[in-house]
């Protein structure tokens, strides 16, 4: 439940007065008006804080916790409002934002947000890049910020072209993310299937394509499979989780009869980046890099 809940709701009345300017922005929910330049922001959706922090929004109160280093000092800035499950309502109330934005883990908050002020679900799912250069331009039309947004757009764009002249004609993948000694593949459809497809990457296992939480494996499977590269996740990293790493999991008989291990083309991937903050501009363009520099052999 929200902390302090009960005692919270009494000063819902007290809303603060909404700004008189508007805009019209897309939004995971559809097409929403918002306050133009809004000064004070709460947000609940780490790859929103990623974007607002490249474009230089000033991130009024946030989640304490962001599980990516690179922007731990944009929460040291921020008020603490709770976390992404358990916002704390008494001190989103205290701030008085004036746009509240929320998205992936925190999206079910949206109602409960508008209580407080105008808020927004700019959740990034189904489609990690073009969402998240969608939420670019969002943002950089929110709070005039259109030329920097253009810029960074740029910027992605040349690494992405960086990238994908790095994996080209350098055979299959297979991503996969361990969690502790399980672990599960991803295709084109999952959750980080725009790797393979905005770098044109080809699947080394097609046949797990249509899952988008990924697909539970055994080294056998990686084995049979045998790819050229392996993608690696590591999912207790990135939450920050003790328990056997990616390395040590992977470091069996199995694994080393594949082309990928044999060939050292095993990719261990920031796993915080793409698996916390997925979709923010910043986390995006890092991933990539990390990809262009595994397939150079850096």
């Amino acid at each position: 439940m929200f902390r302090s809940l009960a005692c919270a709701s009494a000063l819902f009345l007290a809303v603060p007065a909404f700004a008189a300017e508007t805009v019209s922005v897309d939004t995971y929910r559809g097409v929403v008006d918002v306050p133009a330049n809004p000064e004070k922001i709460a947000v609940f959706d780490i790859a929103a804080v990623d974007t607002l922090s490249a474009l230089g929004v000033d991130v009024s109160g946030a989640p304490q916790n962001l599980y990516v280093d690179y922007l731990q000092s944009v929460a040291d800035k921020a008020e603490d409002l709770g976390t992404l499950f358990e916002p704390d309502i008494e001190a989103v109330h205290a701030l008085q934002p004036d746009l509240i934005i929320v998205g992936g883990r925190s999206s079910d908050q949206v109602d409960t947000m508008r209580e407080l002020a105008p808020a927004i679900d700019m959740t990034i799912w189904e489609d990690v890049v073009g969402q998240g250069l969608a939420r670019l331009e969002t943002y950089g039309k929110i709070f005039g910020r259109e030329d920097k947004a253009a810029e960074l757009r740029a910027d992605f764009d040349a690494q992405l072209k960086s990238a994908r002249a790095a994996v080209a004609d350098k055979g299959t993948a297979l991503i996969i993310l361990t969690n502790g000694p399980k672990i599960s593949a991803y295709g084109k459809a999952g959750r980080f299937g725009w790797v393979h497809s905005t770098l044109d990457l080809p699947e080394a296992a097609a046949e797990i394509s249509d899952s988008t939480h990924g697909e539970s494996i055994s080294f056998e499977f990686i084995q049979t499979v045998n790819p050229d590269w392996l993608i690696v996740i590591d999912r207790l990293a990135a939450i920050g989780q003790p328990g056997e790493n990616a390395k040590t999991t992977l470091d069996n008989t199995l694994m080393h009869e594949t082309k990928a291990w044999k060939n050292d083309q095993v990719v261990y991937l920031n796993a915080s980046d793409i698996y916390i903050s997925g979709g923010g501009i910043q986390s995006m363009m890092r991933t990539l890099s990390d990809i262009e520099a595994g397939f150079n052999g850096n």
